[in-house]
């Protein structure tokens, strides 16, 4: 599985939705089960998931499918896609 896969998955277990319903526009204004506190469930499990930490200011940045993909390989650039 894929790191895109890894992350959708992981979100779309946080959010309660099908992991179909994650596209790679996925943000709070088209999930609507995105607050700020499965925000932050998301980022732990993220967390978990890639067996990382998040700096802190990484993870307010992290709005988005695609802002998340961006700090994950800025973060692990070696793992795979």
């Amino acid at each position: 599985m894929g790191r895109n896969e890894r992350i959708k998955k992981v979100m779309a277990q946080i959010f309660g939705v099908a992991q179909s319903a994650i596209g790679d526009d996925a943000s709070p204004g088209s999930i609507e089960q995105w607050d700020s506190l499965r925000h932050m469930n998301l980022i732990v499990g993220l967390e978990e998931e890639f067996d990382l930490r998040f700096p802190d200011e990484c993870i307010s940045e992290m709005v988005s499918f695609n802002l998340i993909v961006f700090h994950l390989r800025t973060l692990l650039p070696s793992d795979l896609d």
